[in-house]
């Protein structure tokens, strides 16, 4: 027990030092603004646990994270199972996410992939339709794979370890949304 929190510790440390990763963050707090500010979306999407990550970041944003506020435009494409069952059974589940990401995305958009191994196919062909759409594309994932290529803005949990990749994916997410709240409405709003 104590080599795992001696580890997760480690992984925030890490992450704590990463200034490239901090700058990226800011930078995605940047475009995730600029882009409700002018009526777009954040869509999210992931696999397993990171779907679990991508429910928990658009429910942070809809509802609320630190304070009251009104609600921000953010969708989880991994919650509808009717889409989810009709999209794998007709189009395979590869495209699970890309035909959401094509019916439901427009230009300006922001949509978020994570993969913490930066290969999820469903994840890749979704960034792959996001980018010919004019979204802008996000990953999350941790220190390799395809995803680093596809995406605009790379938000990497600096480990290759499962466990500790989502770890730092959920901090990240926080961090986005505390900040994306904090600088939209904290003139407005109080905790």
């Amino acid at each position: 027990m104590l080599g795992m929190l001696s580890d997760s510790l480690a992984l925030k440390q890490r992450m704590l030092a990463d200034v490239q990763l901090q700058n990226t963050l800011l930078d995605v707090v940047d475009l995730c603004i600029e882009s409700l500010q002018a009526g777009g979306k954040i869509l999210i999407a992931g696999n397993g646990g990171s779907a679990a990550d991508a429910q928990h970041i658009a429910a942070e944003l809809v509802a609320r994270f630190e304070f009251d506020r009104p609600g921000l435009a953010a969708i989880a494409l991994t919650t509808d199972t009717s889409a989810l069952t009709a999209i794998g059974n007709d189009y395979g589940y590869e495209r699970l996410f890309s035909r959401q990401v094509e019916s439901l995305g427009r230009a300006g958009d922001v949509f978020i992939g994570l993969s913490t191994s930066g290969n999820s196919k469903n994840v890749l062909k979704a960034m792959e339709m996001a980018r010919s759409k004019q979204i802008h594309c996000v990953a999350m994932c941790g220190e390799g794979g395809r995803i680093h290529e596809l995406a605009d803005h790379v938000l990497a949990s600096p480990s290759s370890h499962t466990p500790r990749i989502q770890e730092g994916h959920g901090l990240i997410g926080h961090i986005l949304c505390a900040l994306i709240e904090e600088r939209l409405f904290a003139a407005e709003y109080r905790r």
